[in-house]
């Protein structure tokens, strides 16, 4: 049996344990210190419970999954797994370490959130499940305690899928029937059901019913008995009635009366004016009518460079300069909303979270906090996005438009003068920087 001490070396030495931060019915977590760049971690593995069991090693294969499955996930509200290692037989992972607290111990503190943050925040994480099951995956654990929320900032990050397991809609399959009771729907009692994304719904809901009230929802085996479930108005009479009515419909025992999707509850609860990734390809919306039609058959294609360079052309005939060559900040500034919500989620799409204005601000605040920042930075960022190499700055040219380039390495043709890149590279870098900059603004202001 492992257990962790602070202090103690880990990986040959790479990482040093800080602390242990929780454990739950399967995992232990600890924080831990990169020893050589002092950059904290998570360190997830099992549990001693786990680990005492007879099955253990079919534990440790289920556990793998779980890394294998997350590490293919790349999306701002989604805990981040960087690799997998092992530690004398026990396997563990090397995840994103999130400077903040559960949501469910943010409401022990503040009390019930309002409304508008609530709703920001499980549209947040109805984001990062839309990603998930487009991926054919159920999370199967939504609640406050799995939603973190980023110190200092209005932004939430799931984490904790251990439970999480491939599906089909339509499909009997059998799962664990291991849950959260309040959370987890009728299906997830049976080890043998239809599961689909339903289920994740109704822990939304539920979810966002505790954001509401401060109260755990009645356990829907409890509510299969007695078919009682209070609506949360009951408990706070400034949810309003549209609001109200969601959470009651998303938390209806049977699967066929709940929403079928994210973005039918999304609709349910008036946030479905924010695009959804899952309809995109059918409501490629913009404020001033652009066709966005060429630059989807392009991403959907695979045709990367092709489609940077119709990612700079549309948003330049967004604002009229479409023979300008390049945007300057006012025009960044004032950009639709709707029109750089729609050309990120489609590069978020077709890359599968690895390209997109929201993974470079999703990067570029993540680096925020780093040693040097203000000095140091845009040649930093210009490193990890792929920009720089070997210390300068790359040509347009030689960047890399393929989907084995650095995350967040496309799209970049916006950020350049498009009559002088191809020949000159990156000069006048002060101007680049000042456009990416804006451009980081808006998409937060625009809440992408």
């Amino acid at each position: 049996m492992k257990l962790w001490q602070p202090n103690q070396h880990l990986n040959n030495g790479r990482f040093i344990i800080q602390k242990v931060l929780g454990s739950g019915g399967f995992g232990v977590t600890y924080s831990v210190r990169e020893r050589d760049t002092y950059k904290l971690f998570v360190l997830k593995t099992l549990n001693h419970i786990q680990q005492n069991k007879q099955n253990f090693k079919q534990l440790q294969v289920k556990f793998v999954n779980e890394a294998l499955r997350l590490a293919k996930c790349s999306h701002p509200h989604i805990v981040k797994v960087y690799e997998v290692i092992q530690e004398d037989g026990l396997w563990c992972m090397v995840m994103e370490y999130i400077d903040g607290q559960d949501i469910a111990n943010y409401i022990d503190i503040n009390g019930v959130l309002s409304e508008q943050e609530a709703l920001l925040y499980i549209d947040q994480i109805g984001q990062a499940l839309e990603y998930i099951h487009h991926q054919g995956f159920l999370h199967r654990d939504i609640k406050p305690s799995n939603i973190i929320l980023r110190r200092g900032k209005s932004e939430v990050v799931l984490i904790d899928f251990g439970l999480a397991r491939e599906y089909t809609n339509g499909q009997i399959k059998s799962m664990t029937n291991e849950r959260t009771d309040g959370y987890a729907p009728i299906e997830q009692y049976k080890r043998r059901g239809n599961f689909g994304a339903y289920t994740d719904i109704y822990a939304l809901a539920a979810t966002l019913y505790t954001l509401l009230t401060k109260e755990v929802p009645i356990p829907a085996e409890y509510r299969n008995r007695n078919n009682t479930l209070p609506p949360p108005k009951q408990f706070n009479s400034q949810i309003s009635d549209r609001v109200n009515d969601a959470i009651v419909q998303g938390m209806a025992l049977e699967p066929e009366n709940r929403p079928q999707s994210i973005f039918d509850f999304r609709e349910l609860l008036g946030l479905a004016s924010i695009l959804s990734s899952q309809d995109i390809e059918e409501k490629l919306i913009s404020a001033v009518g652009m066709d966005y039609t060429r630059l989807r058959d392009l991403l959907a294609s695979g045709r990367w460079k092709e489609a940077d360079e119709e990612t700079t052309r549309v948003m330049l005939a967004v604002v009229g300069k479409e023979n300008d060559g390049c945007l300057n900040e006012k025009d960044i500034y004032n950009f639709p909303c709707r029109d750089i919500r729609t050309i990120d989620q489609l590069w978020v799409k077709y890359s599968h979270g690895r390209f997109g204005f929201s993974v470079q601000k999703r990067i570029y605040q993540s680096m925020r906090g780093t040693k040097n920042f203000y000095r140091d930075f845009w040649n930093n960022f210009g490193e990890q996005v792929g920009w720089r190499k070997d210390k300068k700055w790359m040509y347009y040219e030689d960047l890399t438009f393929n989907i084995t380039a650095p995350e967040a390495h496309l799209p970049s043709g916006i950020f350049w003068f498009d009559s002088w890149w191809g020949r000159y590279g990156w000069f006048l870098l002060d101007g680049v920087e000042k456009r990416f900059y804006y451009l980081v603004a808006r998409v937060i202001k625009c809440n992408i």
